[in-house]
């Protein structure tokens, strides 16, 4: 069992910069690929970025530039530092695990509100 607890989440104007963070229960290095997802109202959870166990990274288009996923071994965390924020980045963000075969878990979400 792998618990999630996201925080850093809150409300900042257009163009600054938040970094969310992701405390793992378990070493990050038991875990096969971690990431970050979001949700806004009305719409369906996207993948904003995600990072594998061997350091592979993954970006949606949307945040491509701004957006940077990284594993803290030292702090056992998954952080994403995001800068140049938008409007359109406000949604609730969730961490994320997968662990092979089939095992996946999920924090319980951390508010980022953009104001133009």
């Amino acid at each position: 069992q792998v618990q999630l607890v996201e925080s850093g989440g809150g409300l900042v104007q257009a163009g600054r910069s938040l970094r969310l963070s992701c405390a793992v229960s378990s070493s990050i290095f038991s875990i096969n690929a971690m990431g970050w997802y979001r949700q806004a109202p009305g719409k369906q959870r996207e993948l904003v970025a995600a990072v594998t166990s061997d350091g592979s990274t993954n970006y949606a288009d949307s945040v491509k530039g701004r957006f940077t996923i990284s594993r803290d071994s030292a702090e056992n965390t998954v952080p994403l530092q995001m800068n140049s924020l938008k409007p359109e980045d406000t949604a609730v963000y969730y961490c994320y695990a997968y662990v092979r075969p089939v095992y996946e878990y999920w924090g319980q979400g951390t508010q980022v509100t953009v104001s133009s």
